[in-house]
């Protein structure tokens, strides 16, 4: 799950973690209230932000979403020291369509504003922490390349990448901050700032269950503190549980729609560019399934898991949500019946198809438990299934049924 900037700061000062101030507004009727504060807390200088599920905002441009070619302002994060132009910035954000390199040109609407204080400052650094899978450790990641997109760092000259493994076992040591700091370049009172917040921000990090904690910029400022300009955490799924909170942040407004209908029926899918619809049981036979599907000259869909337990409900929701997605024009439905019984998911998907109207061709490969009795239930049902008795075959079948 991810969160706002804001949202994320909220959390991170819980932690004392040093944090630019500032205050939520979803209306420009809550504007001056949000000024009157900040000033009352000695701010002078504003900065007007964006708050929307991607990155690149400041780079980013704002079009009116209701004629998508009228440009309204460029940049989706505005620095002034104007009360005035900052009222002004925040008239032309909300409610505008925020289009940036991660949006797509699509672009997504802005709801939120985060009118922040204006700081000065002279370096802009990188800090990033998440779960290297491949060593079971949390990596904490730096660099003196702060307000460039990690990626392109990572690209263009990985040398200035600084990484440190955390033990979650025993978490992170003194040691490993000031490894961090000195591969900055941090000295004097920055060096020290930088020591207390690393040690702060990871245990923001571990506690929250985030899966990502990234900084960018953490900015050095004109007397040596070191603060997070900018926030963003996505967390487990798994973990929500424990942290009603953190679930409470959930903005589903900029969440694909599909993925938050499968998420009411417990369905993982997230949508895919092609047009061969999915649906497995299993997230490694769904990752399987696609990469066969590629190999076959297709183009996936979508990832749908429909779990362990697919029965005739989940499969029927399975496919309204495939067939939402207008570029579908087949679908491969590949279920291996462990725990649940192949012949229980092949009436499932005949009565899903009885019950709604499916007028794109499918194709099934159903092995495992009670295989044969499904191949039987397939063939009696007189519908246009294509059975295949292998993957490489089902794929083989969907990809020339798309050719014809």
């Amino acid at each position: 799950m991810k969160i706002h900037e804001y949202q994320a700061k909220e959390l991170l000062k819980k932690y004392d973690v040093a944090i630019q101030d500032g205050i939520a507004i979803k209306k420009l009727s809550q504007f001056d209230a949000a000024i009157k504060k900040l000033q009352s807390r000695g701010i002078n200088q504003y900065v007007v932000k964006s708050q929307i599920h991607a990155g690149g905002r400041g780079k980013g441009k704002l079009f009116n979403p209701k004629n998508v070619t009228e440009l309204v302002l460029e940049g989706g994060v505005k620095f002034t020291t104007s009360v005035e132009k900052a009222k002004e910035y925040a008239s032309k954000m909300l409610g505008n369509l925020l289009v940036t390199h991660q949006t797509g040109p699509e672009g997504k609407i802005v709801k939120t504003l985060f009118i922040t204080e204006g700081l000065d400052y002279k370096k802009e650094l990188y800090l990033g922490i998440l779960l290297d899978r491949a060593v079971s450790k949390n990596v904490i990641m730096a660099s003196t390349e702060g307000g460039v997109e990690i990626e392109k760092v990572a690209e263009e000259t990985p040398e200035k990448i600084i990484k440190v493994w955390v033990d979650p076992a025993v978490g992170i040591q003194a040691y490993q901050a000031r490894e961090l700091a000195f591969g900055l370049g941090l000295t004097g009172d920055a060096f020290k700032s930088f020591l207390k917040f690393i040690i702060k921000l990871y245990k923001a990090y571990e506690q929250t269950d985030a899966s990502l904690l990234e900084i960018n910029p953490l900015v050095i400022t004109n007397d040596d503190q070191v603060v997070a300009l900018d926030a963003k955490m996505n967390f487990d799924d798994n973990a929500l549980y424990r942290h009603p909170d953190i679930a409470a942040y959930r903005d589903l407004s900029e969440e694909d729609p599909l993925e938050v209908e499968a998420s009411k029926s417990d369905l993982n899918y997230i949508k895919l560019d092609g047009n061969v619809g999915c649906m497995v049981n299993g997230a490694g036979l769904a990752m399987a399934t696609m990469d066969i599907i590629k190999l076959a000259g297709g183009e996936p869909a979508n990832f749908l898991d429909v779990g362990g337990g697919a029965n005739k409900e989940t499969v029927k929701s399975g496919f309204k949500i495939i067939l939402s997605d207008k570029n579908v024009k087949a679908i491969l439905i590949n279920i291996f019946g462990g725990i649940v019984r192949c012949d229980r998911v092949a009436q499932g998907v005949i009565d899903a198809v009885k019950e709604i109207s499916v007028k794109v061709p499918i194709v099934v490969r159903l092995e495992g438990t009670n295989a044969e009795e499904a191949g039987v239930l397939l063939s009696k049902s007189k519908m246009n299934f294509e059975v295949a008795m292998s993957l490489k075959e089902a794929a083989e079948k969907v990809t020339s049924v798309l050719a014809k």
